[in-house]
């Protein structure tokens, strides 16, 4: 029998049973659109990942402290000295808390960040209108404010702002600038801040002389080790460490941060992906139990056609591609329903629509291999009846 005959014969069969056909299918259907879903989210969650991270550039290296204590600090004197030393593009210490900021009547709650004038060189960004800190702001205290993308678009604020008040924790701030957007949502939105004098910051808003993170740009990324290596020596002078003692700092590399963040993004895409074809495990016992409990049903229709001169192996072809015939029609459906679900958490989320063709392809094999391995039995249980004692089943 052809390939086509025994598909016409699935599809009639199917026809007739739609109800439960539907019901089998439902297990395949869920369990491929989690697959496929969660497989989605966790692609997406990478990409933004990776997205974020490379935006700052692979040229940065970030120094933080291993805690707060009172003893374990960097300070600005600190990043003076970082400054000074040779392949150094730029240094931009920060401090950053949250508060509210105020423009009219229209208010936000945002991460106001004090730094330096570098800070655009070091953390990659834009102005798109008015101008960044310069060092006269900066040597004074001056109340000036330069403003995300996000943070601005909250306020309502826009290019013919520049020059306005706002207020931010209850103070007067003057708007002299709004970066460039680098794309991106919810927490630590890198769009969503508010950037003043770090001075400012100490004397208003923070108590201290202690910086949270010391951003460095090394000229050459090619030089990024000895920077490293520099930047340690150097602190660890300062600091008056002895060489066996622990640094009281760590030193992290823009490109290291990106492969661990990927790393772990991919487990957890491989992680959410086999918790989800536990379904089609699942999904793909219906469609035994169903096949099973059709052979039982159709003994006597098994008995005709062996009795006309069908051979075992047509029998076991035929349950076989209908057992195949369910599993891919309900994979095909949970594609889609996988899809649209990964793009709606995709939109919410603030990453876009990932598709995957690798997905939907290991999405479509493992449903060939779901109506295979759970309808081989049943099929095989059929092809051996004995026709007589089909013939004689009521």
């Amino acid at each position: 029998m052809s390939l086509l005959e025994l598909l016409r014969l699935a599809m009639s069969r199917l026809r007739t049973s739609r109800m439960r056909a539907a019901l089998t299918m439902l297990g395949v259907i869920i369990g491929v659109a989690s697959v496929v879903a969660l497989v989605s989210v966790g692609q997406g969650t990478t990409s933004s990942i990776t997205t974020r991270l490379s935006a700052l550039g692979t040229n940065l290296l970030t120094i933080s402290p291993t805690n707060n204590t009172t003893t374990n600090k960097l300070s600005l004197d600190d990043a003076t000295a970082i400054a000074a030393l040779p392949s150094i593009g730029g240094v931009a210490p920060e401090i950053s808390t949250s508060l509210t900021v105020l423009a009219g009547t229209t208010s936000t709650s945002t991460t106001v960040v004090g730094t330096t004038p570098a800070y655009p060189t070091v953390r990659a960004y834009d102005v798109w209108q008015g101008s960044f800190l310069t060092d006269a702001s900066l040597a004074g205290n001056l109340r000036v404010a330069v403003l995300g993308a996000t943070t601005a678009a909250n306020l309502g604020l826009g290019a013919s702002d520049i020059g306005t008040r706002i207020s931010v924790g209850g103070l007067p701030f003057q708007v002299i600038g709004i970066l460039q957007p680098k794309g991106g949502s919810g927490f630590q939105n890198p769009d969503d801040m508010v950037i003043v004098p770090i001075g400012v910051v100490q004397k208003y808003f923070v108590s201290g002389d202690t910086v949270r993170t010391i951003g460095v740009s090394v000229s050459d990324p090619a030089e990024m080790s000895n920077a490293t290596t520099a930047i340690t020596a150097l602190l660890r002078d300062r600091h008056d460490l002895a060489s066996t003692a622990t640094a009281d700092f760590n030193v992290f590399d823009q490109t290291q941060l990106l492969a661990a963040a990927s790393s772990i993004t991919e487990t957890l895409t491989l992680l959410l992906g086999g918790i989800a074809s536990i379904s089609l495990i699942v999904g793909g016992i219906g469609i035994m139990n169903i096949m099973l409990v059709s052979v039982r049903e159709r003994t006597r229709e098994i008995g005709i056609r062996k009795a006309v001169g069908a051979r075992g192996r047509d029998i076991l072809a035929q349950f076989l591609v209908e057992a195949l015939t369910l599993s891919l029609l309900g994979g095909l459906i949970g594609i889609v329903v996988g899809l649209v679900v990964s793009a709606l958490i995709g939109q919410l989320a603030g990453w876009g629509f990932t598709f995957s063709p690798a997905t939907v392809a290991v999405a479509v094999a493992f449903s060939l291999a779901v109506g295979v391995v759970f309808g081989v039995w049943p099929a095989r249980q059929a092809a051996r009846l004995d026709p007589i004692t089909a013939l004689r089943y009521e």
